[in-house]
């Protein structure tokens, strides 16, 4: 059976911008119920790693919970209390791609703010480019060939309502300012070199 992961911090640890209250919500209650249901759906039969089970599975109930459940464990991964920065090659990219951290910034925030409804905002790898993207719903980097993803944010609304309301611009801004994990993002960014592993959610027990 495919597990829930536990936060890699405490509760509380990314307060104001994402409290304890929202946490216990997103963490406990929404990611969870995707992966109880992904396990009912699969009737306690595993197909090994989750990110093949999502290949594999095409649109439908388990595509959806398998995505969902996959997405949430990368989010929490992708956050971090303590600031961080982007290593020396990553910097490099993201100068040669985006001018600098604000143009960065700029481009990711837009492009969250400017996604219709529930999903995903992205930082990716792909093809030695770096790229900003957004995702529907339940759609994932899994599927996509020759896409690594380097950090994540979730716009779904209860990522965010219960700390900023309709604020969606000022959440991305304060994320992306505080809690990005460029760590994660520089060991994503290898990997897509050949350097080392990718993430992979954890395998089921």
């Amino acid at each position: 059976m495919y597990k829930l992961p536990e936060l890699p911090y405490a509760y509380e640890a990314l307060e104001p911008i994402v409290s304890a209250n929202t946490l216990h919500f997103h963490h406990d209650k929404h990611h969870a119920a995707y992966v109880t249901a992904l396990n009912g759906l699969l009737d306690g039969n595993d197909q090994g790693n989750l990110e093949a089970v999502i290949r594999a599975a095409g649109l439908g109930k388990v595509f959806n919970n398998a995505a969902q459940a996959w997405n949430h464990a990368f989010f929490w991964d992708a956050m971090s209390p303590d600031k961080t920065a982007p290593g020396a090659d990553l910097a490099a990219a993201i100068s040669q791609t985006f001018g600098d951290m604000a143009g960065l910034k700029t481009a990711f925030v837009t492009e969250g703010v400017g996604h219709f409804a529930s999903g995903w905002v992205w930082l990716v790898v792909e093809g030695g480019t770096l790229k900003i993207i957004s995702t529907h719903d339940a759609a994932t980097t899994v599927t996509q060939d020759g896409v690594t993803p380097l950090l994540v944010c979730d716009v779904w609304e209860h990522a965010y309502y219960l700390d900023h309301q309709n604020n969606r611009k000022g959440f991305l801004e304060a994320w992306f300012d505080s809690m990005a994990n460029w760590s994660l993002a520089d060991r994503q960014f290898a990997a897509a070199k050949g350097e080392g592993e990718a993430w992979a959610y954890p395998a089921p027990q």
